[in-house]
């Protein structure tokens, strides 16, 4: 990796209604927005659709990203930073990713290895985003000389329980999640 350097991942993820009530129900989330049709089409503001479970759309994020980035690498993935979900998937979306490495750093107890800090995006197939993420993953010893990234900002227990705080290069612009989540702030979907 080279900080800076965005991925895109292919191909995409059509969401089915199959996918949503089997990730729901394995997961034990009863939430009768993503089960119950009925109920969902008396609910304002979702158009009478039942919403796709957000955790599923982060498992698809993330694993979008496995195949070209951490496939045979990853040690761990030591956490999540933010996770933001801006605007609503619903089945029959396509679902893209994308990922933003922006450092890399040594492990400082295990000599050999690093630690990775991505940004993962989503976009469903008309380019808004419906989910943000920023994960950690930590790297084994050849990875860590090819796969760098460090967030601009970002809590981070390491792995000998210290809390860091990492203030990284301001970025020029807004990046595109934070955009869509000021608009789907001002629409009420925070």
């Amino acid at each position: 990796f080279e900080e800076g350097t965005v991925y895109e991942h292919r191909p995409g993820r059509t969401v089915t209604e199959a996918d949503n009530v089997l990730f729901t129900t394995l997961t034990m989330n009863t939430q009768a927005l993503h089960l119950d049709a009925a109920w969902s089409a008396q609910q304002p503001g979702f158009g009478g659709q039942r919403l796709v479970n957000s955790m599923y759309t982060l498992s698809t994020l993330v694993g979008l990203s496995v195949a070209q980035l951490t496939q045979g690498t990853l040690v761990a993935n030591l956490g999540f930073s933010e996770i933001a979900f801006p605007a609503p998937v619903f089945a029959g979306d396509t679902l893209y990713a994308e990922t933003e490495c922006t450092g890399k750093r040594e492990s400082r107890s295990r000599p050999g290895e690093g630690v990775v800090n991505l940004t993962h995006i989503g976009r469903n197939q008309h380019g808004e985003v419906p989910q943000a993420g920023i994960g950690q993953p930590g790297l084994g010893p050849e990875a860590a000389r090819m796969r760098p990234g460090m967030l601009g900002h970002d809590r981070v227990e390491d792995e000998l329980g210290e809390v860091e705080h990492r203030h990284g290069q301001a970025r020029p612009r807004q990046t595109q999640a934070e955009a869509h989540h000021e608009q789907a702030g001002a629409r009420g979907i925070d």
